[in-house]
């Protein structure tokens, strides 16, 4: 008798297409247990939903599977950071100069004081810089998806939102800085440690400026159809990371900078502020989920003080740094309380640099990712529900909104 030829051979052909429809499902299931049962936030359950999926618990997703799902983590980051470049107002700067410089203290403040507890532990020099340059940013994913999902507005969560590019934006320049240090570390070499971070700036920048002149050359050939103009900027957000990526550029500044270009030099509003939806719900869910799935729960074991440490020097940087801020601001200090706890949330962006910094040395990004992620593993559960407090204080939640929906 023949080999039975129609039955399916292992390993399975779409075994990969399997495991994202089931980390989609399992990422939704856990995250809607964790609004009706618990009356947290969705992401809160997304991320729960990784980790335990991840080899720091049951070890369903592995090193290799999470390899091949990093494709998801860069579309929904370029997602995000498009959609926060996009809320940066240039203008708004030049109206309230006091809002960029009580962005700069506050991150200046968070790198000092996370820099400084960090050498207290006895951390060397271009570890605590690099951890202490990833710590000024808060994370743009969790603060815009409890903004949908709470449906916040006010002045509170636009000041918030633009504190937050702001911060990212100098996040990445100053990581790019400290990679030429990097170069010096580990090989001496002058012309990489000067070359390198100019060509990640630079190029990174171009790129986005690249990715902004081509969408807005699609949108006026398009018209203002939103069906249309979604589509077309999801293709160019995914191709401007494939380049990014191939290049070897900088995914979060380029798709930052697209966002940042797209509202500031488009005087004839070709782009329309598309909303992403449904769609950019799938890459939020995988986001999150693929996130938490590369958490390790002994990285805090290991360096749980250390960890601890570093989330409270954070957090007294950037209340300190609003504080200093916030009668030349404008606001009270009450306001300015409720902004720092909002921007506690560091996820997602703080494991892609510590990946951008194990691709270069990966002895380096080894000991950088004992000291980041100790603290991510504390953030990625408590930022979200610091976000979501701070915002219903304010007034700014719809009264009617669940606490997760």
């Amino acid at each position: 008798m023949g080999d039975i030829v129609f039955l399916p051979s292992f390993p399975l052909a779409a075994a990969n297409l399997m495991v994202v429809g089931a980390i989609l499902l399992c990422g939704l299931v856990v995250g809607q247990i964790f609004v009706r049962v618990f009356k947290l936030p969705r992401i809160t359950g997304f991320v729960a939903a990784g980790l335990v999926l991840g080899p720091g618990v049951l070890g369903l997703l592995d090193q290799t599977m999470l390899g091949k799902l990093s494709i998801f983590v860069d579309i929904s980051l370029g997602l995000i950071l498009f959609e926060l470049g996009r809320r940066l107002d240039l203008s708004w700067f030049i109206h309230d100069r006091w809002l960029l410089a009580s962005s700069i203290a506050e991150s200046l403040l968070s790198f000092l004081f996370v820099y400084a507890t960090l050498r207290f532990f006895d951390i060397a020099p271009v570890y605590s810089a690099t951890a202490a340059a990833i710590a000024m940013a808060t994370s743009p994913a969790v603060l815009i998806m409890i903004v949908h999902d709470q449906r916040a507005k006010g002045p509170l969560t636009e000041r918030l939102l633009a504190l937050t590019a702001l911060n990212n934006v100098f996040a990445f320049l100053l990581i790019a800085l400290l990679f030429g240090f990097v170069h010096l570390e580990y090989s001496a070499d002058w012309l990489q440690a000067v070359s390198h971070p100019l060509y990640l700036i630079v190029g990174s920048s171009g790129l986005g400026y690249l990715a902004f002149v081509v969408a807005r050359m699609l949108a006026r050939w398009l018209g203002k159809r939103e069906d249309s103009q979604f589509g077309m900027l999801l293709g160019v957000i995914v191709g401007t990371v494939g380049c990014a990526i191939s290049f070897n550029l900088s995914v979060l500044l380029a798709l930052l900078a697209f966002g940042v270009f797209a509202k500031n030099l488009d005087r004839h509003h070709d782009l329309m502020a598309v909303e992403f939806g449904p769609g950019g719900q799938f890459f939020l869910v995988m986001l999150f989920v693929i996130t938490g799935a590369g958490l390790r729960p002994s990285e805090f074991a290991v360096a749980g003080a250390i960890g601890a440490a570093f989330v409270l020097a954070r957090l007294a940087g950037k209340l300190i740094g609003l504080g200093l801020f916030a009668p030349l601001s404008g606001i009270s200090q009450r306001k300015a309380l409720l902004l720092g706890i909002g921007m506690v949330p560091m996820s997602a962006v703080a494991v892609v640099m510590v990946q951008g910094a194990s691709a270069l040395y990966p002895e380096f990004g080894a000991k950088l990712s004992s000291i980041v992620l100790s603290a991510v593993v504390i953030l990625e559960l408590v930022g979200p529900l610091a976000t979501q407090w701070a915002l219903r204080r304010a007034g700014e939640i719809e009264p009617a909104t669940g606490v997760g929906a």
